[in-house]
């Protein structure tokens, strides 16, 4: 049915896009088919999928083919080049004045283009715009982030609401294409939590409209999840860049000191001290301009086999649906 509703929607195909999809893949084989299928189902039809493969090596390009919708345009990357730029590729040839992000091993559910079309009409002030989403462990486990967003409105404030967890996830956003215009591209320098940085740049700039209804599964069990990746040469956001601006934010400040604290972490379990004591020192010791608890700063004091097997406990609970986090 997904083929039949994509071809009826394409009927206007010389009018103007209203949302372009932007889909980076590399090995997602196992996924890409599902993702796709979650793009085309939606309500809202008025969309076109930009999918760019960055020289995968596995099948996932063919399987994108297969599907033969006439809303899907591709991209190949001759060699790969990386999250940031094979995005890029994709806004720079989106033809829609919004710019919907999608990892290729995430879903939609059926009304997310429909959510945010709402919100680019209720509030035309705003250039960012994302709903709430839900983690997904396996087949059987969904946890929602922590949040205290409990109505759909404008965030006056991203820095605070997303000391916590990040209030949407990369595959929730949806970026108005003058901001790129504004504030740049993706930064192709950043091989590691690329999104970080972007979302400090574009929200220190942008108003932001939120849906707190969870509209995308983000898939926390793939393979390439951050959670599960290492550090080892790759770049990080360079968070000292943004302290003259946090100087005038203490907001800012604190989203700096924990997004250093969460790579300070990931250094220690790999045992690189050189990394994890650079970063570490650059968290402000004032617990009240940092905003780390004291839970938070413990951690960071752990020898690595102790933060190694506090993440296998961590893990053990969430296969149960528990989650334990530093937070509270």
């Amino acid at each position: 049915m997904f083929l039949e509703w994509a071809t009826s929607a394409n009927k206007n195909r010389n009018d103007m896009i209203h949302f372009s999809v932007v889909i980076p893949l590399f090995n997602k084989e196992t996924f890409i088919e599902n993702t796709l299928k979650s793009v085309l189902n939606q309500t809202f039809t008025d969309f076109e999928v930009i999918l760019i493969d960055d020289a995968s090596t596995d099948s996932g390009f063919s399987i994108a083919t297969s599907l033969a919708s006439p809303k899907i345009r591709t991209i190949k990357h001759e060699t790969n080049r990386g999250l940031s730029a094979t995005r890029n590729t994709g806004i720079k040839n989106a033809k829609a004045k919004f710019i919907a992000f999608l990892d290729a091993d995430d879903i939609w559910e059926i009304n997310f283009l429909e959510k945010i079309f709402l919100l680019t009409e209720k509030y035309p002030e705003a250039k960012l715009f994302a709903t709430n989403y839900l983690e997904i462990y396996s087949n059987t486990i969904a946890l929602p982030p922590k949040t205290n967003i409990k109505s759909e409105k404008i965030i006056p404030n991203f820095f605070e609401a997303s000391l916590c967890q990040p209030i949407y996830c990369p595959s929730s956003l949806c970026v108005d294409k003058l901001v790129f215009e504004e504030i740049g591209y993706y930064n192709e320098a950043i091989t590691f939590g690329e999104d970080v940085d972007f979302n400090i740049r574009a929200n220190n700039s942008f108003t932001l409209a939120y849906s707190h209804e969870a509209c995308v599964k983000y898939i926390m069990f793939s393979e390439n999840q951050i959670t599960n990746s290492t550090l080892k040469n790759k770049t990080i956001t360079n968070f000292d860049s943004y302290e003259r601006i946090a100087s005038e934010n203490p907001s800012l400040k604190k989203y700096l000191d924990f997004n250093r604290y969460i790579m300070a972490k990931h250094y220690k379990m790999e045992n690189d001290l050189t990394n994890f004591y650079k970063i570490k020192k650059r968290i402000n010791a004032n617990s009240k301009i940092s905003g780390l608890n004291l839970k938070q700063r413990l951690l960071l004091n752990l020898p690595s086999f102790m933060l190694q097997f506090l993440k296998k406990v961590k893990t053990f609970f969430i296969k149960k649906g528990i989650r334990f986090t530093t937070y509270d």
